[in-house]
């Protein structure tokens, strides 16, 4: 794990499954969407900072055939609601559904740019909000985020486990 910025941070991005919320191996339907404890709060302490709330998540349920792309759009309907009910949001989803071992056609791809460890969503993240990488900060929970955040150029913070808003606070991120 990189240090974290000490200049402001404008922007952070968060691994869905693990992170935000609880991973319980492909979780593509709104019933098994259960949320990491503290996840909800520091979604709302960012957006009450001005900070942006993004969303970098590797799906290869999708690839695999588990479940379609409407259906990750679902959790990711479902997230915003429960988020709504706190006055929060996530202001944006970046889904690489992409894999190797596709067992739907047109979701294999040996090396997709988007798939973490690579930093496709990251740069589209930047790009897209016009972001300044040293402002940043990719929040995950595998070795994979954090080699996808040193590739897009931001500073990666390791997520362990328990309580995110906590980990945040600890970690000096959150205020």
């Amino acid at each position: 794990m990189a240090d974290i910025p000490k200049s402001h941070i404008s922007a952070v991005i968060f691994d869905r499954d693990g992170v935000l919320n609880i991973d319980h191996g492909y979780v593509g339907q709104v019933e098994r969407l259960e949320w990491m404890a503290g996840a909800k709060a520091a979604v709302r302490r960012f957006n009450e900072a001005g900070v942006k709330v993004l969303v970098a998540t590797n799906q290869s349920g999708v690839a695999r055939g588990y479940f379609d792309e409407a259906a990750v759009a679902r959790v990711h309907a479902a997230m915003q609601a429960d988020l709504a009910s706190i006055g929060a949001h996530i202001d944006a989803f970046y889904v690489c559904p992409f894999h190797a071992d596709a067992t739907v056609p047109a979701y294999a791809h040996p090396d997709h740019p988007d798939r973490k460890p690579n930093p496709g969503m990251v740069l589209r993240a930047l790009a897209e909000w016009r972001l300044d990488p040293a402002q940043v900060i990719l929040v995950g929970d595998q070795e994979s985020d954090m080699t996808a955040a040193s590739r897009g150029g931001v500073t990666g913070v390791l997520f362990a486990g328990g309580n995110l808003e906590q980990c945040l606070v600890v970690l000096g991120v959150l205020k």
